[in-house]
């Protein structure tokens, strides 16, 4: 069964419906038969390289929301992601374009460590106010996830992964994809937002049988008991 998943590093729900799905997919009988395949999807693909300012004055001004409401909103996703476990600090977040971020997460996928670089960069941008536009900073992070030094160069250096980037966003707006997080599970079904744990479980659950039916092997009925008591 293959879940692949479109989201944005720059999104606080994506990383709260990573650790929701995350929890239901540990619970699954069938996890080990399970790919998970995470998508580039951008939220504000016009941000320039930085933003000089913060996140609740970006948010602001790209939404034309007052401050007060924005930080109703902080406080609400925070709260949500503390029951995940995960502590978000919207203060320190620095506001930044996630394309090369995206770039980096296709080259970690080249390598087998694709789910650890979408997890570090997540926790680093939303819970350590790290800047996930740095080339320093990226540049330590694919040197943390043990990837080549002179592929992680020639992000900065070349256009490299830049069609798979594209192709995963333009991919999402064909499958009608509006918001992210957005998961699809075999290409049959679909799930938008960061769920409850229970609707990944009911999800995975419905998706395998669609995908192993049960057969019938016997032509005929066999001697057996039910409610009203047993055949003789």
């Amino acid at each position: 069964m293959k879940i692949e998943i479109w989201s944005d590093v720059a999104c606080p729900w994506c990383f709260i419906g990573k650790r929701r799905f995350e929890a239901a997919l540990a619970a699954f009988p069938h996890r080990d038969a399970v790919e998970v395949v995470w998508r580039s999807y951008q939220l504000d693909p016009t941000l320039p390289e930085h933003y000089d300012g913060t996140e609740l004055e970006y948010l602001s001004s790209r939404k034309g929301m007052p401050a007060g409401q924005i930080s109703q909103m902080f406080e609400h996703v925070a709260q949500q992601a503390k029951g995940e476990g995960l502590d978000y600090h919207f203060d320190k977040v620095v506001v930044a374009n996630s394309f090369t971020a995206h770039r980096l997460i296709h080259l970690a996928a080249a390598h087998g460590r694709q789910d650890a670089a979408k997890e570090r960069l997540l926790s680093d941008h939303f819970e350590h106010g790290r800047d996930i536009g740095s080339r320093n900073y990226l540049s330590s992070l694919g040197k943390d996830l043990g990837l080549p030094a002179n592929e992680v160069d020639e992000l900065f250096t070349s256009d490299k992964y830049t069609d798979e980037v594209r192709f995963d966003i333009q991919e999402a707006r064909g499958l009608g994809v509006s918001g992210v997080p957005f998961f699809v599970i075999d290409r049959k079904f679909g799930l938008s937002g960061a769920q409850p744990t229970e609707t990944f479980t009911a999800a995975l659950n419905q998706a395998w049988q669609d995908a192993n039916p049960l057969v019938l092997v016997n032509s005929g009925d066999g001697e057996a008991c039910g409610p009203d008591g047993c055949a003789v």
